[in-house]
């Protein structure tokens, strides 16, 4: 089963907001978010954050602010006994034309590389069609949850058909599907042993 698990953050572990999450009190989890990665963690997996935060490159979120909304999460995690292995964000405006926001991949290779993690142990658990992409490029396993804005994005993945001109931003492969987290993480540590290629048959 997977040694890495990289997350998205808004809509995966915490609440999401159209307008940014811009402060630390703005910063609020989903319910049994931070219970599944303590889980995760004291079960040996490593677990880390790849999250697109162009609030800073549109002027609207300070890095000062980001690194408390970070702390209160590590604060939040610490409570439970738990902590993440890395946090890697990217920092630009959409039209910055970067190499690591996502759909890009660039964060999750910095991660696995710098955790010394390989793609087929690596999974990215995200709630929008760029975390797949990401996910598809960087040859990990995606993963989408339902939270967030992963119901629609479930939506959009079945209404799209094999000749849909849209159909060529999609991934290739469907993605495994679960309603939250917390369910991701119980049936990863209620399958351990599993081949990754089994834990879809687990739902």
């Amino acid at each position: 089963m997977f040694k890495l698990i990289l997350l998205d953050r808004d809509g995966v572990i915490n609440e999401d907001s159209p307008d940014y999450i811009k402060s630390a009190a703005e910063w609020r989890p989903l319910p049994g978010a931070l219970e599944a990665i303590a889980r995760l963690r004291q079960a040996g997996r490593l677990v880390g954050i790849c999250t697109n935060q162009a609030g800073i490159g549109r002027g609207i979120l300070t890095r000062e602010a980001l690194e408390g909304i970070h702390q209160r999460m590590h604060d939040a995690l610490a409570e439970l006994g738990a902590d993440l292995s890395v946090v890697v964000f990217c920092p630009h405006h959409p039209d910055d034309g970067c190499d690591c926001r996502k759909p890009g991949p660039a964060m999750l290779h910095k991660a696995m590389q710098g955790l010394g993690a390989s793609p087929n142990q690596t999974c990215f658990v995200g709630d929008s069609l760029r975390d797949l992409q990401a996910a598809e490029a960087a040859g990990v396993q995606p993963i989408l949850v339902r939270t967030g804005n992963g119901q629609r994005t479930e939506v959009r993945l079945s209404s799209v058909g094999p000749s849909h001109p849209e159909r060529r931003a999609h991934p290739k492969e469907p993605p495994m599907i679960f309603n939250d987290l917390a369910q991701f993480a119980r049936t990863i540590l209620d399958n351990d042993g599993a081949a990754d290629s089994d834990l879809g048959a687990a739902l």
